[in-house]
């Protein structure tokens, strides 16, 4: 394992941060990901496998996975997660660093009235 690449580093990075934190019903786990164009975000109970809500720019008309996206994703997240009646989240990054995207999007979803 002379070379890593980009995918492998952020594949380990995740694991460990899984190792770590798991969703429940009281506290799921809200878990983003970033791909080139677009910006996704998810509450996952963990105990049943299951899906609370969803977000994603795509649904919200964004054009590019950029800060305002991920700032507009993270509100959106919160408002439905409150409508669910989720008040309190486990923060899963996925593997991403905790800069930029994934800054803007958890600062607005706090913003929201989301509790990390």
């Amino acid at each position: 394992m002379s070379t890593l690449n980009r995918k492998l580093v952020r594949s380990r990075i995740r694991t460990r941060i899984r190792k770590k934190i798991a969703g429940s019903p009281e506290r799921p786990r809200l878990a983003v990901f970033f791909s080139n164009q677009h910006v996704y975000a998810q509450l996952i109970d963990d105990t049943k496998g299951h899906t609370l809500c969803a977000s994603c720019s795509k649904k919200l008309g964004c054009k590019s996975a950029n800060l305002d996206t991920a700032a507009k994703v993270g509100e959106d997240i919160a408002k439905k997660a409150l409508a669910a009646g989720v008040t309190e989240v486990v923060f899963d990054r996925g593997g991403f660093l905790y800069h930029g995207k994934v800054k803007s999007l958890a600062d607005s979803a706090r913003q929201a009235g989301l509790k990390f």
